[in-house]
């Protein structure tokens, strides 16, 4: 298409689950398209390599959490992330992707040249500087910050002598047998941490400014397993990841729907699990069901380890840390040897990147997400981010092939850009791009690109919808406009018209 011009038809920034993703795709889909990924880290996996904490797992059902042309395996609905990674160098392995995976390698910038149809890619690795250049830009690198997690000051952080630690950046070897832990934050990292970090704690405080709705999940996935002794592996794959997919729409809608009814299922299952260990003031959030994601926890372990003892939960509001531990606002003193500030993310958009179109920086906030996909005005370029209310990789799939159809049709075209672009006078409005009422999404800011109430420039987050939309909604739908490098012509077609 390009590749007399480009180095590459395509960019793949990032070796998590969306970048793999979209190579198996590119491998299945366009084998006739050159591809690389570049991946800042030394191993695959994004996500699944950066975070090191114990336990760490997904905190949505593998079933949907793997790729729809490769499904899951295992038995387990949570997988540990080394799972998760072994599973990801299979999918490499299989589909001949891991010879394309340069390491260590970090993207600086990006600048679209539209004289040449290329993208002018800055790179760092062991050896320096260098410049490469490609006609697509798949920003696979996640959608939160690698370097600096959301980590608050706290008042006499300084008197404290012991560790102070965030998840993101958990170091190597850290020794906490037989010690006190307090844990700050109620959401999935703290969930996972709380329950195995008391494995072998002394005594564990989760210290929370507000609760969470948590559900308890069975370890052994029940439905792959019944529907494994009748059917053939493939075919009880295939029906279990959709059960699972409509199973998670189902409880999402009504949570929206139905609220009142969804708290009280919530807490009877809380209270079926922690018996007279039950307090509402520890499992009763302030907002509904759904306004921030929603935990769950494997085989009802942290239940089981407020039970046993080797737990506690603390609400309340911090007013210090102190030598002793963490002082709360009602006089409480929460002892510890260890602090764990499991406070969530900062978004950052795909590695914090610097993105420009021929010398003009691209700033998120001033551009429209276009089929959960595209970003108005900037050619070529693909930015994934996961679904609030399902499992990620379910969007990664749907855009891996929207993306694929797009080079084909572009191929079919024999045109060497394709560029989302609002019609002069249109009012889109702006809605919230993330359906939550969590911390990392208000303190966003102009992070990432808006959305409006419509589609496509809306950033969606409803699957079974997402999946009919994309597959039905044509390529050229007069939006997305197609043109040859370097031509003033608004379309392909006028260009074509030109020419005779």
């Amino acid at each position: 298409m390009t590749q007399a011009r480009c180095d590459h038809d395509v960019l793949i920034v990032g070796a998590g689950i969306s970048g793999i993703g979209m190579a198996a795709h590119l491998e299945m889909m366009c084998p006739d398209r050159s591809y690389t990924i570049v991946e800042r880290r030394a191993d695959l996996g994004g996500t699944w390599d950066l975070f090191r904490y114990p336990g760490i797992r997904s905190d949505s059902d593998m079933h949907s959490l793997s790729y729809k042309f490769e499904p899951w395996t295992g038995r387990e609905t949570l997988a540990r992330a080394e799972r998760i990674q072994d599973y990801l160098r299979n999918v490499t392995e299989k589909y001949g992707i891991s010879e394309h995976i340069s390491y260590n390698t970090k993207v600086l910038s990006a600048d679209f040249d539209s004289a040449q149809g290329c993208w002018r890619i800055a790179l760092e690795d062991d050896a320096g500087w260098r410049e490469v250049t490609a006609n697509w830009l798949y920003l696979a690198a996640g959608y939160y910050d690698y370097d600096e997690p959301y980590s608050p000051d706290f008042a006499g952080e300084s008197e404290f002598p012991g560790p102070v630690i965030h998840p993101q950046h958990w170091p190597e070897g850290l020794d906490y047998k037989g010690k006190r832990v307090a844990i700050i934050g109620s959401g999935a990292t703290a969930i996972t941490l709380v329950p195995n970090m008391a494995r072998d704690a002394a005594k564990v405080v989760m210290v929370q400014r507000t609760p969470t709705y948590i559900r308890s999940v069975p370890g052994i996935d029940p439905i792959s397993g019944f529907l494994r002794k009748f059917l053939p592996l493939k075919t009880a794959l295939k029906i279990t990841r959709w059960a699972h997919i409509q199973l998670a729409d189902k409880m999402f809608s009504n949570a929206r729907n139905k609220p009142e009814k969804v708290k009280a299922e919530i807490e009877k299952d809380n209270r079926k699990h922690l018996g007279e260990f039950y307090r509402a003031e520890d499992f009763t959030p302030p907002y509904q069901p759904w306004d921030q994601r929603m935990c769950f926890v494997p085989d009802a372990d942290l239940f089981e380890a407020i039970k046993n003892g080797s737990v506690e939960i603390a609400t309340g509001h911090i007013e210090r840390f102190s030598p002793e531990g963490i002082v709360l606002t009602d006089g409480r003193t929460v002892e510890a040897d260890i602090i764990v500030k499991a406070t969530g993310l900062r978004l950052a958009m795909a590695g914090k990147i610097a993105i420009s179109v021929d010398g003009q920086a691209v700033v998120p906030n001033e551009h429209y997400y276009y089929k959960s996909a595209m970003i108005s005005g900037v050619p070529n370029l693909v930015h994934p981010v996961p679904y609030t209310n399902n499992g990620s990789t379910l969007r990664f799939d749907l855009l891996s092939d929207y993306t694929c159809r797009v080079l084909q049709k572009m191929r079919q075209l024999d045109v060497d850009i394709a560029v989302p672009e609002i019609p002069a006078g249109t009012d889109l409005g702006v809605i919230e791009s993330f359906e939550l009422d969590a911390g990392y999404v208000k303190r966003s800011g102009n992070m990432l690109p808006k959305s409006a109430a419509s589609d496509p420039w809306r950033l969606s987050h409803d699957y079974l919808r997402d999946r009919k939309f994309l597959a039905t909604d044509p390529i050229d739908d007069g939006l997305l406009q197609f043109r040859k490098a370097g031509a003033n012509a608004l379309a392909a077609e006028e260009q074509l018209e030109a020419a005779e």
